[in-house]
């Protein structure tokens, strides 16, 4: 496995996410961000020689880590497609499932990628780039409501709706195209830490771009079709409203509300909650990968 990039992504709860799989030796397992590899490294050394892994990552940087291994099976895709594709492959049902959640550590690095405010470079923020929609678009594009409203909801930046009435004056006169045009609108408005500020409007812009909560949700709807009963989920957050998503829809199913003569509307749920609190990462671990702080891992398992 000498093809993996060590720098590119340090795993967040690596020992504790392979763990909640609970790997059998012949069962076949979904990485869905493959990312540097690390926990689908850890999963590949639990599994025998019957094992398979399936990986999945929309970021064509990631597969220059993939290791050399005949039980792995690469899909360069949005896990939003998972079955699809798994059953392009005839891959059969799942013994498990695990998605790490948010940006590699290589993105935010990658100065021309435009992740990070840290470096001048285009907005565009895709981790898929063959899609077409980056942040110059929404910025040069979306009105006022609509700017406020993701600045508000995947940011929470505080002053959201100034921010995006300060945007659709701006680009009136001069469109966005780089990292330095979005900082000089930001850089007055910012309260506190400039840094926070930034990193509250890039996170914002980032989730639209690549509709990352939508894709959370199409991978959860799909969750009952590709698990096999018994089957494990393990799904690890960085942002409020994703472990929100998870936790709910965990709870929940998605089901539709039942009809109970006793108790009115209740819901059924598919999913055994293997943890009822989000576990998270060690006091050590946190010191050592800052990214973690923010980390909650949930896990649940396929009645």
């Amino acid at each position: 496995m000498s093809n993996v990039n060590e720098n590119y992504h340090v795993s967040v709860m690596l020992q504790e996410a392979v763990d909640a799989l609970g790997i059998k030796p012949d069962g076949v397992y979904a990485d869905c961000t493959f990312g540097g590899g690390g926990h689908s490294r850890e999963i590949l050394k639990r599994l025998g020689n019957a094992g398979r892994l399936v990986a999945f990552d929309q970021d064509a940087d990631a597969a220059g880590n993939l290791p050399e291994d005949k039980r792995l099976l690469f899909i360069p895709n949005n896990f939003r497609y998972a079955e699809r594709f798994l059953r392009l492959y005839d891959v059969p049902l799942l013994d498990g499932l695990l998605a790490d959640l948010g940006v590699s550590s290589h993105q935010f690095d990658e100065a021309d990628r435009g992740f990070s405010y840290r470096f001048e470079a285009d907005l565009d923020m895709r981790m898929d780039q063959r899609q077409n929609k980056t942040a110059a678009d929404i910025l040069n594009n979306y009105d006022a409501k609509q700017l406020q409203s993701i600045f508000s909801a995947y940011g929470e930046v505080t002053n959201s709706k100034t921010l995006a009435e300060a945007i659709v004056n701006t680009r009136n006169a001069k469109m966005f195209t780089t990292i330095s045009s979005l900082l000089e609108v930001l850089n007055p408005l910012s309260k506190g830490n400039p840094n926070r500020y930034y990193a509250q409007v890039f996170q914002a812009l980032r989730i639209e771009v690549n509709e990352e909560f939508e894709a959370l949700k199409d991978l959860l709807k799909q969750l009952v079709s590709i698990i096999k009963p018994g089957g494990r989920i393990v799904f690890i957050t960085f942002h409020s409203i994703e472990d929100r998503i998870v936790k709910q829809f965990f709870k929940d199913g998605g089901m539709e509300v039942e009809e109970d003569p006793l108790f009115g509307k209740r819901t059924k749920s598919p999913f055994k909650l293997v943890t009822k609190k989000p576990i998270e990462a060690s006091q050590e671990e946190q010191r050592f990968n800052p990214r973690s702080r923010s980390a909650k891992l949930r896990i649940a398992e396929i009645l």
